[in-house]
């Protein structure tokens, strides 16, 4: 995010930013950022602390109104104050000069609007130009999250499921060769796959992790794959 234009904006007459926006200065997923500051107001002791933040929501491009949080400068300095590196100090310094000078603005000298059609011009205006930003950056995490591939921990413990369940399911048929569990082996990948939407597991994205999950914790062969193994088991006999 190079544009420190967007980092704060006018919000009910307060200089703010927002979970969004942080998450995307950051590079963080927004969750973990909605978790982080859940996390504090979790363990608040006094309202000065609840006062930081207000919970908000906004429209994710399925429609679906999903919660975001707008937050003052004191409600970022706390929030900001986890995220450690050179290249977040540097965000930092970018936030702390967009609060200034939102805020050197709003104190600065302006003409007033001298009629109700001017004041309600104005008020819309500002109305429109926040609700924009959010939208703008609801879109952009949404695919930035959407996007988020798997951690390699994720990726590791999704293998070590498909091959406990083909073995669960494999003693069912008996002795398996290596050719046999192989055919367990396709049958459920080709599953994942479809479940997925993806022609690879390399192309499994973090949102894929829990339908995947689900999948591979019911999944039984197809009806082929089960008469292709009893024929190998009866020619074998």
């Amino acid at each position: 995010m190079n544009d420190s234009n967007h980092l704060v904006i006018m919000h009910e007459q307060q200089a703010v930013t927002t979970s969004l926006q942080v998450a995307d200065a950051f590079g963080k997923q927004h969750k973990h950022v909605i978790e982080a500051i859940e996390s504090k107001l979790s363990t608040a002791e006094n309202s000065a602390l609840l006062e930081m933040f207000q919970e908000s929501t906004y429209q994710a491009r399925n429609g679906k109104l999903n919660k975001m949080y707008y937050m003052n400068r004191d409600g970022f300095t706390f929030i900001a104050m986890g995220f450690t590196g050179q290249k977040a100090d540097g965000f930092k310094l970018k936030y702390i000069s967009a609060f200034n000078q939102m805020e050197k603005s709003v104190k600065a000298p302006m003409q007033l609007p001298s009629t109700p059609q001017e004041m309600l011009a104005l008020v819309l205006t500002n109305v429109n130009d926040s609700n924009a930003e959010v939208k703008r950056l609801g879109d952009r995490m949404d695919s930035y999250e959407d996007n988020m591939p798997l951690s390699p921990g994720e990726y590791s413990f999704l293998s070590r499921r498909i091959r406990q369940r083909v073995g669960e399911v494999a003693r069912a048929f008996g002795q398996l060769s290596a050719k046999q569990r192989g055919q367990l082996f396709r049958d459920i990948n080709t599953g994942i796959k479809q479940v997925a939407g993806v022609d690879t597991r390399s192309q499994l994205r973090d949102k894929h992790y829990k339908p995947v999950m689900d999948f591979i914790n019911d999944w039984e062969p197809s009806t082929a794959t089960k008469t292709v193994l009893r024929q190998y088991i009866a020619e074998a006999e």
